[in-house]
């Protein structure tokens, strides 16, 4: 990987442990609170929490959404926020618990091929060996062969899911370079409210002010946080490589359910670890690089003048941010080789997917 992309991958490793800690907290406030009040406050809270955060960001630190970005955004919305939760909660109820558990993997895997077929987005060999690693490693720590397995339409019903989150995955991919605390909140408001809507419509009421003042703040740092800094690690890896490392989260939220519920780590677990770090290590050392060639485009992005990218003339009305600002530029073409990721500046075709 290019020089300086080791921030990408803290980023996507940060914000799984953020979503990983979320599972066993929920655990403990689900006796207090019913499944689909939950789902709306988690995303309710991610939206309140990065609205605050809004109300504290430098001026022009970030690019603004526009027109060109609410079809993206508004297909993830509905895609990842309202129609994933919708499949995944009536696929659930006629699914076996160890057949859910495997199939909710597919997620990285789906957003996988989607970037990679539909998107083409660079995959080569070293980073389908590193995924593959990582999936499997989720697979055989979620595998219980003491539990009932069936193929249903259930089955069906929850890979459909994981492939609508692949698709809200690598639709924000698409608008990255903008704003992510306020992609967060949209998202978070809008799925939020509509999953308040369905609760009220299932008769499901709210919980009493303490639990619901807690799932409030969960899903302000665990989805509104992690979200926002998967978004920036969206930028500089991809859909791909981000969605393989935040794959990591079951096994950070293990962790933290050991510590948490005072659990031991049996063999099972320590195989899976493991194999997951075999294939992180993989992710994290892959090296791709070869010429390449940059058109002329203009864009908007947070971005910094000594990348080697952004060497155009400053606007003097930009402000800066420790030297990032976000400001309407011009690329100018541009033929060059070095190491690279498939970050907002290098998501070009490669006629061969190799190293």
């Amino acid at each position: 990987m290019k020089e300086g992309s080791i921030t990408p991958i803290i980023q996507a490793l940060a914000a799984a442990a953020l979503f990983g800690i979320s599972a066993p907290i929920s655990k403990v406030l689900l006796g207090e609170v019913a499944p689909i009040p939950m789902a709306a406050l988690l995303y309710l809270g991610s939206g309140i929490g990065t609205w605050l955060l809004t109300l504290f960001q430098t001026r022009d630190a970030e690019a603004k959404l526009d027109r060109a970005d609410v079809p993206w955004l508004l297909g993830a919305l509905l895609a990842g926020g309202v129609a994933a939760p919708i499949v995944l909660m009536f696929s659930l109820q006629i699914t076996p618990a160890a057949t859910a558990a495997l199939l909710l993997n597919f997620e990285s895997i789906a957003t996988t091929l989607i970037a990679a077929l539909v998107f083409r987005e660079s995959v080569g060999r070293r980073t389908w060996h590193s995924i593959f690693l990582i999936f499997a490693s989720s697979v055989l720590l979620s595998l219980d062969p003491q539990s009932e397995w069936a193929f249903s339409v259930g089955a069906l019903g929850i890979l459909a899911a994981c492939l609508l989150w692949g698709i809200d995955n690598t639709f924000t991919r698409n608008i990255s370079a903008k704003n992510p605390l306020a992609i967060v909140m949209v998202k978070g408001l809008g799925a939020g409210t509509f999953s308040l809507v369905l609760a009220l419509f299932a008769g499901q009421p709210l919980p009493r002010i303490l639990p619901l003042m807690g799932t409030l703040l969960l899903g302000a740092v665990s989805y509104g946080v992690g979200i926002t800094i998967y978004i920036h690690a969206l930028r500089g890896l991809g859909a791909a490589r981000t969605g393989a490392l935040y794959s990591t989260a079951p096994f950070i939220g293990m962790v933290f359910s050991f510590i948490l519920f005072r659990e031991t780590p049996d063999v099972r677990f320590i195989v899976a670890f493991i194999v997951m770090v075999i294939g992180t290590w993989l992710l994290v050392n892959e090296r791709h690089e070869h010429v390449h060639e940059h058109s002329a485009m203009p864009h908007e992005h947070r971005h910094h003048h000594d990348d080697g990218h952004h060497s155009h003339d400053h606007p003097t009305e930009a402000a800066s941010v420790d030297g990032y600002h976000s400001h309407p530029h011009q690329h100018q073409a541009q033929k060059h080789q070095h190491a690279h990721t498939p970050d907002i500046h290098h998501r070009h075709v490669h006629p061969q997917h190799g190293e």
